[in-house]
């Protein structure tokens, strides 16, 4: 969602070539999304964050070209933006910019299905991993093999509202007892036995959600998105936005409910004629977030042609208030 993505998040004073401007792509990935503000605005600088050393330097070839303009960092957002700013010198720190975009791309890179080798794909005989930081401890097929089949069960719903959790969490309890369950398409063959035949028929492949759920249950996705979300906007400038890519329902119920907090109700329709912030003189100035995106903002059908993983994508975006909250 490339022209979305900067329609959404490029601030109404930014100024046309970026000078002076900072933004944070918290889930660089391949690198896609910070190659297309780069070129869009020559002098904008970025700083990328990821916690996948592999993919990392896939992004780091691909923007080479953009020299000193863009920065990498390895390790989680939450942790970069949590400090940022923080234990420098106070000459550093002067020179330390707020970002005025921030972008959170909760998705999972295509680099991972296709190249990653750790099993994040149904349609592989990888191992079953899933690990975005190989050197963490938990992996996927740790939690077949020791999660008890109450706890299965309950990670399948609560991490992908899979409505046929027990069933596979007790084919996964019988199974392990007999052979360990360590590749991808072992993983595959039992979801497919063990749901019923309608199921087999549905809009979406029977393991999408046993396997989504093992990614962010390896990868603490949702336990870490409320503190991601604070971190990132009290990073946020004064004045800046902050827009976030979600591409299940549970990921984007937590962002609505973040931006409704944030934003108290207040909204705009039009991008480019946002209004101001409402204020109060009979009491307290009280300034909240502005929201950008009424509706999600979501894929055209061009791209869903060109890139059918992008289908599920919902953009939302808000505008942090010109003054910083008490």
């Amino acid at each position: 969602m490339p022209e979305e993505v900067v329609e959404h998040l490029v601030p109404k004073n930014f100024t046309t070539n970026g000078t002076g401007e900072h933004m944070i792509d918290c889930t660089l990935g391949e690198g896609g999304h910070s190659a297309v503000f780069l070129k869009r605005f020559p002098d904008l600088h970025i700083t990328g964050i990821d916690a996948d050393k592999n993919i990392i330097n896939t992004a780091r070839e691909r923007l080479k070209e953009f020299g000193g303009r863009i920065e990498i960092h390895r390790g989680w957002a939450q942790d970069f933006l949590s400090n940022f700013g923080k234990g420098e010198t106070p000459e550093k720190a002067a020179n330390t910019r707020q970002p005025s975009i921030i972008l959170l791309d909760l998705g999972v890179s295509l680099y991972h299905y296709e190249k990653g080798d750790r099993g994040f794909s149904f349609r592989g005989t990888e191992p079953l991993d899933m690990r975005i930081d190989t050197e963490s401890e938990l992996y996927a097929a740790k939690i077949l093999a020791r999660y008890s089949e109450q706890e299965l069960a309950n990670m399948l719903y609560h991490n992908a509202e899979e409505h046929h959790s027990r069933r596979i969490a007790r084919a996964i309890a019988e199974t392990r007892q007999r052979t360990p369950i360590e590749n991808a398409a072992a993983l595959e063959k039992l979801i497919w036995d063990a749901v019923p035949a309608p199921y087999r028929r549905g809009r979406i492949h029977p393991a999408t959600k046993t396997f989504q759920a093992l990614r962010v249950e390896v990868n603490g996705e949702l336990e870490k998105l409320p503190g991601l979300l604070d971190a990132a906007y009290n990073t946020l400038r004064p004045g800046g936005r902050l827009g976030v890519i979600s591409f299940n329902s549970l990921e984007d119920r937590i962002v609505k409910h973040f931006f409704r907090a944030k934003t108290a109700g207040k909204h705009h329709k039009s991008n480019r004629n946002s209004k101001n912030f409402d204020t109060n003189i009979e009491t307290p100035i009280r300034k909240e977030a502005l929201l950008l995106t009424t509706k999600p903002a979501q894929p055209s059908r061009e791209e869903i042609k060109t890139n059918p993983p992008s289908r599920s994508a919902k953009l939302r975006a808000l505008e942090k208030p010109p003054q910083a909250e008490d």
